[in-house]
């Protein structure tokens, strides 16, 4: 035998002295991605000329698409579906009363709630109505999104397992409770690749709201990558500063110098994967070319100048506020339309445990304008029949009051037997309502969605069989809607 001959070349590569270099490089490495964190979270540099798409899975999508791109409007901290679109009236007669055993069923209760020596039912004090040809019902805080109505679908039947914030906001964005597996907007990148060079395929924003501003805190796990390369986890533009770190050049540094810069660490980094065969230093060398070319991408990108006062005025008075709700709308509208595949906002302040009708007033000023806007603003242009929009938070809140009850005040707990959600845009059937609560908007009676129908719906729009798009992890075809039951909820469908 050839004493040369090696039939096992890569497990040679990870010999002792390669692992006792690479693990003591491990902290300064670690130092260096947090530094660099925006730039590492980019995705893939797309097609090198307009109309193609770079990377995805061969034989994706699996069969024609109904959406090209998907704008999440997530409203973390969880609103409470019964004060927005679940119209209870007969709970009027009702109030102060206990909650019936038989409508809570002995189901769990969390800890801030379940001492209370009584459940006392909390109708919503806000005034509802019949919007649009559909006859929808939407509480007076939603004018805007009201004028609307016979866009969108209201599903009033989604369920989730999780009952606290972390757990449930994870489930949402990953399929699962438990962090550490992909995000939606990563698998997403991962199966269709990108349709833009010069931006990202999964961006997120985030902002503030005015009806809780200490809110839950939001982690970047939740639109990380897990086991998926890096190269797909989402970048969030910062609503502060520069919208993405170390994008420009450092002082006494030109564009010219900057590329031969960059040239010089890719052939660097290109020695060191030929020689480990690491896909993350594939994933570095990427994406530190996007980022060079994000330099002149994404100065145009966040300038609002070129908008029109009548799209401004559209979105409202904040829209010019960077960061803000409005701004980031626009900023989504303008990122979808340069081809950018998923956009997710997270928009803080919906956990209402006290102080709901004066919380809830401030986070609906926030977001009921610019969410209207945001579709109009996508029809006017050819872009709503082709763009998914979801609108929704983590879990709905108890119909009994969390604490004292007054006749102007009262707050909410977690609830994951039932909460809302809408959804508008590509694909999905205009005008209609779909799923039935009980009487307390406390239990679905008709036409569940749980958390895996709704990945799975999205990922049908895009074309994409949730249960082929997988990842071989641990022995495992992983995939976003896991190993559970789910289904593509035609019934909303178009």
């Amino acid at each position: 035998m050839n004493p040369r001959w090696n039939p096992w070349p890569w497990q040679d590569r990870l010999n002792r002295r390669t692992f006792l270099t690479r693990s003591a490089a491990g902290l300064g490495w670690l130092a260096l991605q947090t530094l660099l964190a925006d730039n590492a979270s980019a995705q893939a540099a797309s097609p090198p000329t307009q109309g193609q798409r770079e990377g995805g899975l061969p034989g994706l999508p699996h069969f024609p698409p109904k959406a090209k791109r998907i704008i999440y409007l997530f409203q973390s901290g969880a609103p409470a579906q019964m004060d927005l679109f679940d119209y209870k009236p007969n709970l009027v007669k009702l109030r102060g009363q206990n909650l019936p055993d038989s409508i809570r069923m002995g189901q769990r209760l969390t800890g801030m709630t379940s001492g209370q020596a009584a459940f006392p039912v909390a109708p919503s004090i806000f005034a509802f109505k019949q919007h649009g040809q559909c006859g929808t019902w939407l509480s007076e805080l939603l004018p805007h999104i009201g004028s609307l109505a016979d866009e969108i679908c209201l599903v009033r039947s989604m369920v989730t397992e999780a009952i606290n914030h972390d757990p449930a906001i994870t489930f949402f964005q990953t399929g699962q409770q438990i962090a550490g597996r992909p995000s939606m907007g990563a698998w997403l990148a991962y199966g269709l690749g990108s349709d833009n060079r010069d931006l990202p395929a999964y961006v997120v924003l985030t902002s503030k709201g005015t009806g809780r501003t200490d809110d839950q805190p939001l982690y970047d796990r939740l639109w990380g990558s897990g086991f998926l390369p890096t190269h797909y986890q989402g970048v969030k533009f910062r609503n502060t500063g520069d919208p993405v770190l170390y994008l420009t050049n450092p002082p006494g540094v030109d564009g010219t110098t900057r590329q031969e810069m960059l040239d010089d660490l890719r052939q660097l980094n290109q020695i060191k994967l030929d020689n480990v065969g690491d896909p993350e230093i594939a994933t570095r060398i990427a994406q530190y070319e996007l980022a060079f070319r994000m330099q002149t991408s994404v100065p145009d990108l966040v300038d609002f100048k070129q908008e029109p006062e009548s799209v401004l005025k559209l979105y409202g008075p904040n829209v010019t506020r960077k960061g803000t709700y409005a701004a980031n709308c626009l900023l989504a509208r303008r990122l979808v339309e340069r081809g950018v595949r998923f956009v997710q906002l997270f928009h803080m302040g919906w956990d209402h445990h006290f102080n709901l009708p004066q919380a809830m007033r401030g986070q609906c000023q926030d977001t009921d304008q610019p969410t209207a806007a945001l579709i109009a603003d996508l029809k006017q242009r050819g872009l709503l029949d082709e763009t998914l929009i979801v609108w929704g938070g983590e879990f709905g809140r108890t119909i009994y009051s969390q604490g004292e009850l007054t006749d102007k005040n009262y707050g909410r707990d977690h609830h994951p037997r039932n909460f809302a959600l809408f959804l508008a845009g590509a694909g999905i059937k205009k005008g209609t309502v779909y799923g039935e609560t009980d009487d307390f908007s406390y239990n679905v009676v008709e036409d569940p969605v749980h958390i895996r129908d709704l990945h799975a719906t999205m990922l049908h729009l895009m074309g994409i069989d949730h249960a082929r798009l997988t990842y071989k992890f641990q022995g495992l075809d992983a995939r976003l809607t896991g190993t559970e039951e789910s289904r593509v909820v035609e019934e909303i469908l178009s």
